[in-house]
């Protein structure tokens, strides 16, 4: 006959240590959820920065390459394929200079406004926010390129 042997220190989670767990992850939940539900409009905007900050440096890596920015009519286009109007890029990167190979719209679906030469600086990246119009506040405020740290 063969019998198990029992190993000292080797049991498992007792009904009541599974409790108190579940009531502590209830309670950090209950605590953390609300405070991430309550904000998707500031989510909204701090995605809508990162993917201008993003447009930026692609095109700081496009102006390496080909001497200059894109115009507005080329736009942030120029970025994912060759531009076939205007001042022609010499030496457009094979690829595209954005990741995905197509230009991000912002978080509430609209395009980005580009502006080149800007009225800030050697070009503009602005996100209309929530309602996609110029101007407004909270969460309907502009998200500009020269605003950003």
């Amino acid at each position: 006959m063969y019998y198990y042997k029992k190993r000292l220190g080797s049991h498992g989670f007792t009904l009541i240590e599974i409790m108190v767990v579940l009531v502590i992850l209830g309670i950090l939940a209950g605590l953390i959820v609300p405070r991430i539900i309550g904000r998707p409009d500031e989510a909204r905007r701090m995605k809508a920065k990162i993917q201008i900050q993003s447009l930026e440096t692609a095109l700081q890596l496009y102006k390496l390459d080909t001497g200059n920015y894109p115009s507005t009519e080329q736009g942030l286009q120029a970025l994912v394929e060759a531009p076939a109007t205007g001042e022609l890029a010499r030496s457009w990167r094979e690829g595209g200079y954005l990741e995905k190979g197509q230009v991000p719209k912002d978080p509430w679906g609209n395009e980005y406004i580009y502006l080149s030469p800007g009225t800030r600086d050697d070009f503009d990246i602005v996100s209309y926010g929530a309602d996609g119009i110029a101007g407004g506040d909270g969460k309907n405020e502009d998200i500009n390129n020269w605003d950003l740290e």
